[in-house]
């Protein structure tokens, strides 16, 4: 299976957590400054983060290689520590695959001792996916930051029938009920982690054989091997999830196995309802185990699971565990063919704006500097602007393949070498070359541009002169 990665963010060495190696982050992000937690009982992920100063940049992204098409679930992890001498941790935003994925605030849990982290399953629709952290309104003058970083490959099964190419699931709740400790790798394959939950109700301990293959997601073993029940004729209520939960849709999945000695009789049945509305009618929990979910189920404020036993049944209902993930839609993208463009223009210039990383255009307002995006979900890069920006380099050839362009401006810098080949940039109306260091002569497939009707240049004005001079001769 390919396992993922593992971060030790602004470590330079490796470090180990609960099995798990987290490397040092030097090798997936080019921006930020590093850090060191000095306070002792830290986890060895929480004793360095990386932290991003910059105020100019629009986003600082970590990227990765990944299976296209692969499912994934992104952990971020974060710990103050006063890195930045104040007593309040800063305000700031997060992008997975370029959507704003949430508002990282870890104030209320850092007042506690805490870490935080946030997860979010998403599918990657190209073979690097990005995780990006961007100022907001509420940052300041304090800066981004990040203490350690996972991506994990997930099973092609998990959590469908979600449409991901919509679609991303952020994490609210994983519970595994009656249980007393967090559960996570390697009890969990995928280091998902599972919180004990327990209430007034009765706790029990399964007595069956159980296996995780049984069970839709793949919950671990131990996370269904405990549940809560109630008496015989008695419903089983729970107030969970936890937290209070904003009005949106949420994907719900429930675990349920009946925790007596296997046997003819070892089975329950129940109705499932959440806030009064049936969810699953006449479920049947056998000492084999059921998952029941739901795609998108509307949610607001506290929720209360209910579980009314079906007449005669000589036990109470059960239950063992549960996700609940909000549905969050996705933002979009760049298109690939622009993607492939701009990261090779990267690639062709020395010194690029210090966020040309991740997704180009996506989410709005946080596009690479210098670059104007369309609007459709699929987004086209129409504008690049990089005028008296500094930069040296050269064009490559595949800047011919942003055939939305409309405006390519990158004149006041250090570029050289030749001009390539534009006959691709059919939707160009202004080309700004000039106070450069190009040589040669600007190719002959500019004249059959048929939009192009501003062009400024030293390279065009120089033919222009000498051809004047020769026709004054």
């Amino acid at each position: 299976m390919y396992a993922g990665f593992f971060i030790n963010c602004g470590g330079t060495n490796d470090v180990t957590v609960d099995n798990l190696k987290y490397i040092a982050d030097g090798s997936y992000t080019k921006v930020g400054s590093v850090a060191t937690i000095n306070k002792t009982d830290l986890l060895p992920t929480l004793t360095t983060l990386r932290y991003f100063p910059n105020t100019q940049s629009r986003k600082f992204c970590y990227t990765f290689p990944v299976i296209k098409g692969n499912k994934y679930l992104v952990k971020t992890i974060y710990y103050y520590g006063e890195f930045d001498g104040g007593k309040q941790p800063p305000v700031f935003d997060q992008i997975i695959e370029g959507t704003k994925w949430s508002v990282v605030n870890t104030t209320e849990d850092y007042s506690k001792g805490l870490s935080s982290y946030y997860e979010v399953v998403v599918v990657s629709h190209g073979k690097k996916l990005s995780v990006c952290l961007a100022r907001n309104e509420h940052t300041g003058t304090s800066s981004p930051f990040i203490s350690a970083l996972e991506v994990k490959s997930l099973d092609a099964s998990l959590y469908n029938p979600i449409d991901f190419s919509k679609y991303a699931l952020v994490t609210v709740s994983r519970h595994h009920f009656g249980g007393e400790d967090i559960i996570s790798f390697p009890d969990d394959k995928f280091n998902r982690m599972w919180q004990p939950f327990k209430d007034e109700n009765p706790v029990v301990t399964s007595n069956s054989n159980i296996s995780s293959s049984d069970f839709w997601n793949l919950p671990p073993v131990k996370a269904i091997s405990t549940g809560i029940t109630t008496s015989k004729g008695k419903p089983l209520e729970i107030q969970w999830p936890p937290v209070l939960l904003q009005s949106s849709y949420y994907y719900i999945s429930l675990y349920f196995q009946d925790n007596r000695n296997p046997s003819p009789f070892s089975w329950r049945t129940f109705d499932v309802a959440i806030n009064g509305h049936t969810f699953y009618a006449n479920l049947n929990a056998t000492s084999k185990g059921v998952t029941v979910y739901a795609a998108q189920w509307p949610l607001s404020g506290q929720t209360k699971i209910t579980m009314t036993p079906s007449p005669d049944m000589p036990v109470g209902p059960i239950v063992n565990a549960g996700e609940v993930y909000q549905i969050l839609p996705l933002s979009g993208r760049t298109q690939t063919r622009d993607i492939i463009a701009m990261e090779d223009l990267a690639k062709s210039l020395q010194n690029p704006p210090r966020d040309w990383n991740g997704d180009p255009c996506r989410p709005k307002g946080n596009s690479w500097t210098g670059v104007t995006c369309s609007d459709q979900f699929i987004a086209r890069v129409i504008a690049l602007n990089l005028t008296n920006g500094g930069i040296a380099g050269t064009l490559p050839q595949t800047i011919g393949n942003l055939t939305a362009l409309s405006h390519l401006w990158v004149g006041g810098n250090k570029l050289t070498g030749i001009i390539p080949d534009l006959h691709g940039l059919r939707e160009l109306q202004t080309l700004h070359l000039e106070n450069n260091k190009f040589e040669g002569s600007l190719p002959p497939s500019i004249e059959k541009l048929p939009k192009l009707h501003e062009i400024s240049s030293d390279i065009q004005i120089k033919k222009l002169d000498a051809k004047a001079t020769k026709q004054v001769k």
